[in-house]
């Protein structure tokens, strides 16, 4: 299972995306069985296109599995990687994680 930290990306969601898909979307090579992009946290706006390609790199490098969390709490990510690792039919989903932020 291989996590991929996607960097920073634009606030506002449609040059997010417009940057993700030109800058990165590219340097993207699937693991042999699963790949975790892990997106910085935003809010509900970014939501959308984050799942749409999640699920379209789903589809495209199946049977390997890709899925997306969000977050900045090292211990979130690890406990998210930790549970994908044990579940081989979960592909194609997006998870906003507690971030850092929200325990203090």
């Amino acid at each position: 299972m291989a996590l991929f930290p996607v960097g920073d990306l634009p606030a506002e969601p449609l040059l997010a995306a417009a940057h993700f898909h030109q800058y990165v979307l590219g340097r993207l090579k699937p693991a042999e069985d699963a790949t975790t992009l892990v997106f910085a946290p935003a809010d509900h706006t970014h939501r959308g296109w984050r799942l749409a390609v999640v699920q379209a790199l789903a589809r495209r490098w199946a049977p390997a599995r890709v899925n997306a969390i969000a977050g900045d709490d090292t211990l979130a990510i690890a406990a998210a990687d930790a549970y994908l690792a044990k579940a081989p039919g979960v592909t194609g989903q997006y998870w906003p994680l507690a971030t850092a932020s929200m325990e203090d």
